[in-house]
Order: C-alpha cells, then sequence, then structure tokens
C-alpha cells in the first residue's frame, strides 16, 4: 500500500512539475540583463526575455543598413509603421523571437482570443502592471481611460504613441506595451512555419515616412 502511495505521489509531482514549466525556453539568451519589469506574475523571466528578444529584433532589422543605428530610432520606425499597418513582421523576427512567442502562447492569462482588438488579454496580470507603472503620465491617463470606458485598442492608444516612442528606451513598461501589442499579439495571425532565415531580407527604405494620423483617443475618451 506504501509502495503505490508513493508511486502516486511521485506521478502527481511530475505532473505539477511539467504543468509548471510549459511554458518555459529551453534557453534564455538574456537571463544575465537587468531586470526591468517587477510584475506580480507567473513568469517575469519569459517576459523579460520577449521584450529584449523583441528591442534586439527591431535593431537589427532598422539598423542593418545605418551601423550607428540605435534603439531609439527603431523605436520610431517599428511604432510608425506598426500603426499604419505597413510591418512585414516576418522580415523582423529572429529565431529566438519564435521560440519566445511558442512560449508566451501558453500562458493562457496573456492573450485573450474573443478580443476582436487585440489578442492581447486587457484585463491580465501582467497588462494592469503595464498600465500602472508607465512611467508618463499623459500616457498613463490615456492608457487608464481606454481601459477604464472599455475602448482600449491598439488603433486608439497607438495615436499618442506615436509622439511618446522615444519613452520606452527607458520606460521598460511602455516598451513591454510595444513589444506585446505591436509585435507578439500580431504574430497570431502569421504562419510561422513558413518563416525562412536564410534567404536575403528585404533593405529597409528610411525615406519612406507615413503620413501623420489624427489622434482621436481623447475625443473616444469624452464620449
Amino acid at each position: 500500500m506504501k509502495t503505490n502511495f508513493k508511486l502516486i505521489a511521485l506521478l502527481l509531482l511530475v505532473g505539477l512539475t511539467s504543468c509548471k514549466n510549459d511554458n518555459k525556453l529551453s534557453e534564455y539568451k538574456y537571463a544575465d540583463k537587468t531586470i526591468v519589469l517587477i510584475c506580480n506574475t507567473m513568469d517575469t523571466k519569459l517576459y523579460q526575455e520577449a521584450l529584449y528578444s523583441f528591442e534586439d529584433d527591431i535593431l537589427n532589422f532598422y539598423g542593418k543598413n545605418k551601423p550607428n543605428a540605435s534603439l531609439v530610432q527603431a523605436y520610431n520606425q517599428f511604432v510608425r509603421m506598426a500603426n499604419f499597418g505597413n510591418i512585414k513582421y516576418e522580415d523582423i523576427l529572429s529565431a529566438h523571437s519564435i521560440k519566445v512567442f511558442e512560449a508566451l502562447k501558453k500562458d493562457n492569462n496573456l492573450w485573450d482570443v474573443n478580443n476582436s482588438k487585440s489578442h492581447l488579454n486587457y484585463n491580465s496580470t501582467f497588462f494592469n502592471c503595464i498600465a500602472n507603472n508607465i512611467s508618463d503620465a499623459n500616457l498613463k491617463t490615456t492608457l487608464n481611460a481606454l481601459l477604464t470606458t472599455n475602448s482600449m485598442s491598439p488603433k486608439l492608444f497607438g495615436a499618442p504613441l506615436l509622439n511618446k516612442y522615444s519613452t520606452a528606451l527607458n520606460d521598460k513598461y511602455l516598451a513591454s506595451y510595444i513589444a506585446f501589442e505591436l509585435y507578439y499579439a500580431k504574430l497570431f495571425d502569421l504562419d510561422l512555419s513558413k518563416i525562412s532565415f536564410d534567404k536575403p531580407k528585404p533593405k529597409v527604405d528610411f525615406n519612406k515616412i507615413p503620413q501623420p494620423i489624427k489622434d482621436t483617443s481623447l475625443e473616444i475618451i469624452k464620449k
């Protein structure tokens, strides 16, 4: 009887351990990086890995034709292109970011399949952490107002974000919003199995500047 009890206990332990590690990465490339997110979530380590991998992706992509390009310039290009729907994510993605995304997909609290505006779950613990810790007062007010009125969407918050992209350089909560909303959430719509990392990636046209759009977020919030 004791032997059976020990066997059952061992199986339960293995099962719980497997579930707990289900969304872990096999490799963390940025484990030695500074801790920039302090959130009461299950896997902040994975979220930080996702953020740093995203930043490397955009810097490598938007800086490949400009050796001295900075991360703030990469954020400028990415946020503008993302807001206008002019991004080919398959050209920016790295193999590591795809692995990170596959791990992120297993975090059910992070995503909302029924959200027609975004696959991101605006009621998740992680998103609440982001909304409560953004350093820019105006962006924080706008974001929380959109959440309170159930009007939150990438398009509405994207307008005020266009003028504040540089803040993401020092505010990694805002940077995380950009990474998860405008990058990883978009990957649900791609067939990642068809992405090849052997083919040469197209050059970036830095002279192609999207036309500005009207910031209607405050108007909608007032309604």
